[in-house]
């Protein structure tokens, strides 16, 4: 299967081969669902934390004796059930990361990449080369791609200008070619590659 590939100036410079075991990958969307979880489950910082009963402040004097006194029985006034005690299986820090194995997770990304190229919300250019860092030349270029939501630019971490040109807008997003995963290609309408990244890519996927 073929895509065009374009420039900057939205002109068709040529064609590219896209390998179809990559490209026209089956759609399951139950992995899809578990990689995103498992991308947002790994951001979670889970420092969360309540106060036992040890680390309170107060006394841990009995408050009455056992016996004799017509009321029940009683120990410290740190006990979860009295006001101002400690909290009983309240959370604590943990981390809420869980495991996917690497055929999986490449699985996920074919099935996702297969769905944007499906629905032409795939753009391949020749390269990304910016004459300047400014974010507004960026959209004006995006825009004359016909880009005009949420995007993914995949090029190289090199590219310090894309970088600087992207970082300034939140609905752009620029990762590395070795960095891109299941939940930015689900977030963003649209993913823009260059060249040298769909190479890069494919060879890992095709492993």
């Amino acid at each position: 299967m073929k895509i065009t590939v374009k420039n900057l100036s939205n002109e068709t410079v040529g064609e590219l081969e896209l390998p179809e075991k990559v490209f026209d990958y089956p759609y399951k969307e139950h992995l899809i669902h578990t990689a995103v979880r498992a991308v947002q489950a790994a951001k979670r910082r889970g420092t969360h934390k309540t106060k036992v009963r040890s680390e309170v402040a107060g006394s841990g004097r009995k408050l009455w004796r056992q016996k004799g006194t017509g009321r029940s029985r009683v120990g410290e006034a740190r006990t979860g059930i009295r006001r101002g005690g400690g909290t009983i299986h309240g959370p604590q820090p943990r981390s809420y990361a869980f495991d996917m194995s690497v055929r999986e997770k490449k699985s996920a990304l074919k099935s996702a990449l297969s769905r944007k190229l499906a629905t032409d919300e795939i753009v391949v250019l020749e390269d990304m080369e910016l004459e300047t860092h400014k974010t507004a030349s960026l959209i004006r270029n995006l825009s004359g791609l016909g880009v005009d939501r949420r995007v993914l630019l995949v090029d190289s971490r090199d590219n310090e200008t894309l970088q600087r040109a992207s970082r300034n807008n939140p609905k752009v997003k620029m990762v590395d070619a070795l960095g891109v995963n299941v939940y930015d290609v689900v977030d963003n309408d649209h993913v823009i590659f260059s060249r040298a990244a769909v190479s890069t890519l494919v060879e890992v996927l095709s492993r």
